[in-house]
């Protein structure tokens, strides 16, 4: 048998993996390239909220022509910084998973790059800026 009768669902037996819906695989693949900066650049980075969003939220005047991948928003006090991934934007620029794994690290070492001043080479050596 094939077809969604036959895929693991929540009815299915203890040990047989469920689907993953494509937020799900986009939120794994960002922590886990979070999980990598993380643990190169723990004492740099300080308290930082990483987060994903659908989309971002743009102006009704935004004039740019493209759509922002990610924001970077520097906490002070007791605010943490908050560096968000939009989702949307990132997978539209993808035609498959390698693809949205390259953009997903391009984007988080160009933003952790920011936030550290530091060279984005220097944030993951395989960075590549194309």
């Amino acid at each position: 048998m094939r077809g969604p009768a036959v895929l693991p669902g929540p009815h299915s037996p203890v040990g047989v993996p469920l689907m993953r819906s494509p937020r799900d695989e986009f939120d794994a693949l960002v922590l886990s390239v979070v999980h990598r900066l993380d643990e190169r650049w723990h004492d740099e980075l300080g308290l930082v909220e990483f987060a994903v969003e659908e989309t971002p939220m743009v102006p009704d005047d935004w004039a740019a022509a493209t759509v922002p991948l990610a924001s970077l928003v520097r906490g002070s006090g007791g605010t943490p910084t908050r560096l968000v991934l939009f989702r949307r934007p990132i997978e539209l620029r993808c035609e498959d998973r390698s693809d949205l794994s390259a953009m997903v690290l391009t984007v988080l070492v160009e933003q952790v790059s920011e936030l550290l001043g530091r060279a984005p080479e220097e944030i993951d050596p395989s960075y590549e800026a194309d």
